[in-house]
């Protein structure tokens, strides 16, 4: 298999690279709002009714309006058929992912200014949150632990997860997941039906106040229309990885890891960026190697041929490439990764070393795998903690304080034309 390649040295490299980059992201989210808006419409009008009609509908499942739910999704029951083998897992899993969110679980503080103007911060979880958990093409128990552990952690007392049967089944791995994690209700519905029944209620679901988790086109677009009601975590496109590798790596290790993003969608996007011009030709053999091996029905082929890509670059401005990428993974597998980290301004997540694959990154390392896509890593941030909490700022002012501010205070609300708020201050500078 040949993939694009493009060669920095190029007069027009960086022209041809953005076109390419812009094209895959301008396709990523279908235009689906018109029918969503109708979806979330019946929800807000009829509530458990609707979300019934439509998972009968759209899923081929019954559930009652009363309960959304039915005998046959019953959590702890689905729980106890998960194979020893991947409940091990998913505990080492939990553990880990456990013990890094209550690290960066953001901390209260104070600073006070001058003039005996006292200014502090204190973190509050949010009360409610909604997780999305997809039930399409394979199940997902590690989004699972990804969405509900930091939301736990933060100190969220209600954690409601929302999941639709695949072909009428619930994964028993996604059942014992969400045990583990401590979700507190559990609805098998989804779609935007789902994220209508969340952001409004519906039957016995009460309304959520933030809504995590990734999903299709409809749940994205869903999302986006309820934002503003209910917080979000981000509008998440397809999966990203940019593999930095060369002569001293080796090519399966590295044709792996490429395929292992392909894999998830057909616009997914794994991009090579190498010194190595006959690197990147082994790395391609291998692709075509390896390809068979990952079944009929894998997406990879498709991903890689419409939207992956190999950059020839010299090394120095390797870090320059991956900022005008601002990937949703990045692997540096090279002697100078740790280094060439700090260099890099926009990534979701940074994996240095041959050996740190971001495969481990999905499942096991404990940061969080929720991560910016889509050129979003230029302005935002992974999942964490701080994500399902919000910031209270606490200002304490005393007669000293006062005189201090208050004339320049009453300057500024006269410049902008705000009387009332130029009164609140000067009826206090009065009583000096």
């Amino acid at each position: 298999m040949r993939l694009k390649r493009f060669q920095h040295s190029d007069s027009k490299f960086h022209e041809a690279f953005r076109t390419f980059l812009e094209q895959r992201r301008q396709g990523a989210q279908p235009s689906v709002d018109e029918v969503v808006a109708q979806i979330l419409d019946a929800v807000r009008r009829r509530g458990g009714n609707a979300v019934a009609e439509l998972t009968e509908k759209f899923d081929g499942v019954s559930i009652s309006p009363d309960t959304l739910g039915s005998d046959a999704y019953d959590l702890q029951e689905l729980a106890g058929e998960c194979p020893s083998d991947v409940r091990s897992a998913i505990d080492h899993a939990a553990e880990r992912i456990t013990a890094y969110h209550q690290q960066n679980r953001p901390a209260d503080g104070a600073a006070r200014q001058s003039g005996d103007v006292s200014l502090s911060w204190r973190w509050t979880p949010v009360d409610t949150v909604g997780v999305y958990v997809p039930g399409g093409r394979a199940s997902y128990p590690s989004t699972v632990l990804m969405n509900v552990i930091p939301a736990k952690e933060a100190g969220v007392c209600r954690v409601v997860m929302t999941s639709p049967p695949h072909k009428g089944k619930i994964s028993p791995a996604v059942a014992y997941a969400a045990v583990r994690a401590g979700v507190d209700e559990f609805y098998p519905i989804g779609g935007a039906q789902a994220v209508g029944a969340l952001a409004f209620g519906a039957g016995p679901l009460k309304p959520v106040v933030k809504i995590v988790g990734p999903g299709n086109a409809y749940v994205a677009a869903a999302k986006r229309i309820v934002f503003g009601l209910v917080g979000i975590d981000s509008i998440a496109g397809p999966s990203e990885l940019t593999v930095v590798a060369g002569d001293e790596n080796q090519a399966d290790w590295t044709a792996a890891d490429l395929l292992s993003q392909a894999e998830h969608d057909p616009m997914a996007q794994s991009i090579l960026v190498t010194d190595s011009e006959a690197f990147a030709d082994r790395v391609e053999e291998e692709i075509a190697r390896l390809l068979p091996g990952l079944g009929e029905g894998s997406a990879a082929a498709e991903s890689l041929e419409t939207n992956g890509a190999i950059v020839l670059c010299e090394r120095v401005d390797v870090p320059d490439i991956v900022d005008l990428i601002a990937p949703e993974h990045v692997e540096l597998a090279i002697s100078e990764g740790a280094e060439m980290a700090t260099r890099i301004k926009h990534a979701g997540a940074i994996f240095v070393g041959p050996w740190a694959c971001e495969a481990l990154g999905d499942y096991l390392t404990g940061s969080n795998h929720v991560l910016p896509t889509s050129g979003a890593a230029r302005f935002m941030s992974g999942l964490s903690t701080a994500d399902f909490m919000k910031r209270i700022s606490i200002q304490e002012i005393s007669r000293t304080g006062f005189e201090g501010i208050a004339a320049s205070a009453e300057t500024l609300a006269n410049c902008e034309g705000l009387p009332a708020h130029a009164l609140s201050v000067s009826v206090r500078r009065g009583a000096l």
